[in-house]
């Protein structure tokens, strides 16, 4: 039986998708929808984008390390085999048709179709009868020179794209790239996570090695790490970086010197266990270390907290790290957060920072902590990062920017990046934009806001696009 509804029923995912107001629509269609992509950050391999990598088929450039969908998968009870494992990348892609229905107010379900619709023109709900057709559709379009992976970032309007690097990296295909003359903009993002993972020590000692050979720096001391970090953050300034990225549970601060750094540093080269209060001083004295350095070369620092990462050992035993077994964690932020910062701004040293948080009832600490280091030598100059990984979700995106609004100036915003592995994600700025809009939108619709079109339309577009650009300072040419 058919059941009546007085109310007339969007189509879904409609070109008003997410716009509930005629405010909205006018915001996301006039100001918001044409504005280029900066993608600050991602994990995109920079040598695929140099060599314009052509992929051979749909689950190539869309399951292949999506830990995302492998999540999704194994809830669902799909065997790892078709996930991680040797089963063909049609069967993979046969299994994420199987599970897509199920995820239905997940936002998977939303990112999958757009991803459908932008890059293949397909409005059709992806499931296990269309699972086939899609299949050779897509990948035919995929294996094809017109969706090289320039190609598509030039799809999306792409213009700036910062690959997350390491400092041992060489760079190769940054330069290369830059040789080329190709009008997209691709910059390395400094990830020193490596240079103090004392917890590890077998593998500090192995990357120890590393550092020292592209730094051409002999590390015997702690001293020598410094001068090796300070080398390679040279080396990334001459290359186009202009960001640096860290991964962690927290910051952290200690008073006075509690250890002494060379003595901890000799045990972790040693390959010697250090306790966990000695693991948290090393890396307060390094990170503390490494943002001057930033400070000095006029970069962004971007600090991601509050991950539990790795939580299923056996599942890091069997797949590594980054295979979906990292979730929300529950740690102090406040207190060493606001200690840090200040340490580095009572020398003034402190770099322009981007704050993301992970845990969504720490969204009113991250927005506050943003304000208590504002400076008028730049317009935002601590941002409360936008909605991240198990936040960049709707829910996710509308709590961070209505925290950021009430307790800080969302006007000043830098907006979204997609930090995804996937040259397919880029629809994820639409996702955001839409959002965007329609809380601008509900505001003018309740009179809560002006109705003021041209002024709006200016804050929706600065940060779309033009607060991210001017507030990096990528090189130009």
């Amino acid at each position: 039986m058919r059941i009546s509804n007085s109310r007339t029923q969007k189509g879904f995912m409609d070109e008003d998708f997410l716009l509930e107001s005629e405010f909205s629509k006018i915001l996301y269609h006039e100001y918001a929808k044409d504005q280029p992509i900066i993608d600050y950050h991602n994990h995109l391999s920079p040598i695929d984008i140099h060599q314009n990598r052509v992929f051979d088929n749909i689950s190539q450039i869309w399951l292949a390390g999506d830990h995302y969908k492998w999540r999704a998968m194994r809830t669902l009870g799909i065997p790892e085999h078709f996930i991680t494992g040797n089963a063909s990348d049609e069967e993979k892609f046969e299994k994420w048709a199987y599970t897509l229905p199920y995820t239905l107010r997940n936002p998977l379900y939303h990112w999958t179709h757009l991803e459908l619709k932008r890059y293949f023109g397909i409005t059709e709900s992806l499931n296990p009868d269309n699972a086939k057709e899609i299949y050779d559709y897509t990948s035919k379009i995929i294996a094809s020179p017109e969706s090289s992976s320039q190609m598509l970032l030039k799809k999306m309007n792409v213009e700036i794209v910062c690959t997350t690097d390491d400092p041992a990296d060489d760079l190769q295909a940054h330069q290369d790239f830059k040789k080329s003359g190709n009008a997209l903009g691709m910059f390395p993002a400094f990830r020193p996570d490596k240079s103090f993972a004392v917890e590890n020590p077998d593998q500090y000692v192995l990357y120890l090695d590393k550092l020292a050979s592209a730094s051409k720096v002999k590390i015997n001391t702690y001293q020598d790490l410094l001068e090796a970090l300070q080398q390679r953050v040279d080396y990334f300034h001459l290359h186009g970086g202009r960001l640096a990225d860290h991964g962690l549970e927290r910051l952290y601060y200690f008073e006075k010197n509690t250890f002494g750094i060379e003595d901890l540093f000799k045990k972790a080269k040693d390959g010697l266990p250090l306790s966990d209060i000695e693991i948290q001083f090393f890396k307060f004295k390094t990170l503390l270390e490494l943002a001057k350095m930033y400070h000095g070369k006029g970069w962004t620092q971007q600090y991601h907290l509050g991950a539990l990462r790795n939580t299923n050992s056996r599942m890091l035993q069997l797949l590594g790290p980054d295979s979906g077994f990292d979730s929300i964690g529950d740690f102090n932020q406040a207190y060493p957060l606001a200690k840090f910062l200040n340490e580095l701004d009572k020398t003034d040293q402190l770099a322009k920072t981007v704050l993301y948080n992970l845990n969504p009832k720490d969204n009113e600490i991250f927005a506050t902590m943003a304000g208590n280091f504002s400076s008028s030598a730049f317009k935002g100059k601590i941002q409360f990062g936008s909605g991240w990984w198990y936040l960049d979700q709707k829910d996710g995106m509308e709590r961070q920017m209505n925290t950021l609004s009430n307790m800080g100036m969302i006007s000043c915003f830098v907006g979204m990046l997609t930090d995804s592995r996937s040259f397919l994600s880029f629809p994820r700025h639409e996702y955001f934009r839409r959002i965007l809009c329609n809380l601008f939108g509900k505001d003018v619709e309740n009179g809560e806001l002006p109705a003021d079109e041209k002024w709006l339309g200016k804050i929706i577009s600065d940060i779309s696009y033009h607060n991210a650009k001017s507030y990096f300072n990528f090189p130009k040419g």
